[in-house]
């Protein structure tokens, strides 16, 4: 008898050798059996994601999305730290420049003094140069004019006699004299 029944209900959906005929799954006869497993299936498959799988996975999103948050405001604390820095920098930098420049204004004061006072000098050689420069030239014409008029009276003294006339030296001193003044 257990094999009338395994025939019969098989016997629909199975042949005489024991095989399916067509695609066992879409028999008709064993739909109902079918339904049943896959209802029990999904509430398994529900209890085991809604007990288990999800509470882990929304630990796990809710850890991450902590952890971004926490990320996020020690990025933006950085941020600000990175700001103050670069604020601070800047103001380290205007105030090197500051310095350096009155460093640079310090130090060209102190060279311009030293060119004035080297200047000053330079011009006190030059102008004491230039006075004695101007004496020696003072001296140097002075005795060219007396070797001029010492030269010339000789030179007319010559002539005189030369052309056969005799001169004093009086006369060649007044004439010589009467022509160098122009």
């Amino acid at each position: 008898m257990a094999t009338e029944t395994t025939e019969a209900t098989a016997g629909a959906c199975v042949d005489a050798g024991g095989s399916a005929i067509g695609m066992p799954q879409l028999c008709a006869d064993w739909m109902p059996n079918q339904i049943f497993w896959l209802v029990i299936s999904l509430i398994v498959i529900y209890f085991v994601m809604s007990r288990i799988a999800l509470p882990r996975i929304g630990a796990v999103l809710a850890e991450r999305s902590g952890t971004i948050t926490n990320d996020l405001a020690k990025a933006e604390d950085l941020k600000l730290q990175a700001v103050e820095a670069e604020a601070a920098y800047e103001k380290a930098l205007a105030d090197a420049r500051t310095e350096a420049s009155k460093i640079v204004a310090e130090a060209r004061a102190a060279i311009q003094s030293d060119l004035d006072a080297e200047l000053a000098k330079a011009d006190e050689k030059i102008s004491a140069q230039t006075a004695e420069s101007e004496k020696a030239i003072a001296e140097i014409r002075a005795s060219a004019a007396d070797s001029i008029k010492t030269v010339a009276k000789d030179v007319a003294k010559s002539l005189v006699s030369a052309m056969g006339g005799t001169a004093d030296a009086k006369t060649v001193t007044a004439a010589v004299t009467a022509k160098m003044k122009g």
